[in-house]
């Protein structure tokens, strides 16, 4: 898949954002005035941010209000209708902690609410039969462990942060192990594509076309195994050999700036892994896989 940047930045800082509501809304930490006001801006921004940048990959922008019309089909829609009914509950969560007011019950509602949207912005990938690499159960809890994760770490919740980190560490490798060999254990083929796989091998005599198309400008991208490797490891240094041992030895005000970005840089790494290598069976068709 091609890996468009507004997807790349959605799926990073709307995870770390509702990470980072999902400890606050349990009361980890449960700061009032000034320093709330600053804990729920970071993750509003993170998680708006996030959520405006996904916008951009669509060819209407204008009309992203009518995802919300299909919950019935689509995990986009649900994805769209947990976020809102999450932003605006953590909105009324923010103003009473902000003027000291307890309400333990509206932050567990909101804490839930934050679970489920970053769970069905995963199913949207989940449920795509033609990504079979995607298609496993690996990528709902990726996402959610690195969510909590990085919200552990912005919320300063150590013993948490290094327990996240190291499960999803264990749930990227596992991702990565299993993924490699999905499409073709998935036994599609060019001949189950065009029916003709009975007669005997199936092979393209000539292209499709001459030209590039939308179809293999947005599903078909292919990444060299080498360059691959070596941005997955990039990706585990930075996202979870750099925070795990800071966070160990006690983040004090510089090394948890630098425990932050490192883990924010590798899950951008990891993040452009996972849409470059996610093989489309479209690709069979034309040969690239």
């Amino acid at each position: 898949m091609h890996p468009a940047p507004s997807v790349i930045l959605f799926t990073t800082f709307s995870g770390l954002g509702f990470g980072l509501l999902f400890w606050l809304g349990l009361g980890q930490p449960a700061p009032t005035g000034w320093v709330a006001f600053a804990f729920f801006a970071l993750a509003y921004a993170m998680a708006v941010g996030g959520l405006l940048a996904s916008t951009f990959h669509l060819g209407h922008p204008e009309r992203a209000y009518l995802a919300v019309t299909q919950w019935r089909t689509s995990w986009l829609s649900r994805e769209a209708i947990a976020a809102i009914a999450t932003l605006l509950t953590g909105g009324v969560f923010a103003l009473l902690r902000i003027w000291d007011i307890s309400a333990a019950p509206l932050g567990w509602l909101v804490s839930l609410g934050c679970l489920a949207t970053v769970f069905t912005t995963a199913m949207i990938y989940t449920q795509m039969r033609t990504v079979p690499r995607w298609r496993h159960w690996t990528t709902p809890a990726l996402f959610l462990a690195l969510s909590l994760a990085g919200g552990a770490i912005l919320a300063n919740r150590g013993s948490a942060a290094l327990v996240l980190l190291a499960l999803a560490a264990v749930l990227q490798l596992v991702a990565w192990i299993t993924g490699d060999m999905r499409l073709q254990q998935s036994g599609t083929t060019l001949g189950t594509a065009t029916g003709l796989g009975d007669i005997g091998r199936v092979r393209a005599f000539l292209p499709p076309h001459s030209g590039s198309n939308y179809l293999l400008r947005e599903f078909v991208y292919v990444v060299g195994r080498r360059h691959a490797l070596q941005l997955r490891a990039i990706g585990l240094i930075l996202a979870f050999g750099v925070p795990i041992p800071l966070i160990a030895a006690g983040l004090g005000h510089i090394t948890a700036l630098v425990a932050v970005l490192a883990h924010i840089a590798g899950v951008l790494c990891l993040r452009w892994l996972f849409f470059a290598q996610a093989e489309h069976v479209v690709g069979l068709y034309y040969g690239k896989r």
